[in-house]
């Protein structure tokens, strides 16, 4: 009875092995060997709006900066707080459009932050932005040719 016991267990084992393997083949396809030097230069994958970096983070979510330190954007002048996270900044409202939902409508603005190409310009809920600026959304009163202007844009 236990040399019966003790052959389940391999077999148990020598299966599990195999599934090991294979899962670990499939995984190190898309992995590529990262090596990093005291010095280098480097770009952390954040959320572009909640940017809380937590202290400890995983390998894959660095990638080596090759050359182009245009892109670097000194912690200064973003104002890093001490939690490593930071406030993005409106810099201007570039496009409106509202989506025709089934039984209401849902206003969007395109928005281009500071520190971001125009490319990086998000959609976000209109209400959001007229509740965070709402100086950049002039009261609706009608113009001399009867348009009704309802956004400011910068």
């Amino acid at each position: 009875m236990v040399y019966q016991a003790m052959e389940k267990i391999k077999i148990i084992e020598e299966r599990f092995q195999t599934t090991q393997s294979c899962k670990k083949s499939y995984t190190n396809v898309r992995r590529r060997d990262l090596e990093f030097e005291l010095h280098n230069w480097i770009y952390l994958k954040v959320s572009p709006m909640k940017a809380f970096i937590h202290p400890v983070f995983h390998i894959s979510m660095l990638k080596k900066c090759l050359e182009d330190l245009s892109l670097i954007i000194p912690t200064e002048s973003i104002k890093v707080k001490e939690s490593l996270s930071y406030e993005e900044i409106l810099v201007q409202i570039l496009d409106q459009q509202v989506h025709k939902l089934r039984t209401k409508e849902v206003a969007s603005v395109k928005v281009l932050w500071r520190n971001h190409f125009v490319k990086e310009a998000t959609w976000e809920a209109e209400e959001d932005i007229k509740a965070r600026y709402p100086y950049l959304f002039v009261p609706p009163n009608d113009d001399v040719d009867g348009n009704v202007p309802s956004l400011s844009l910068i």
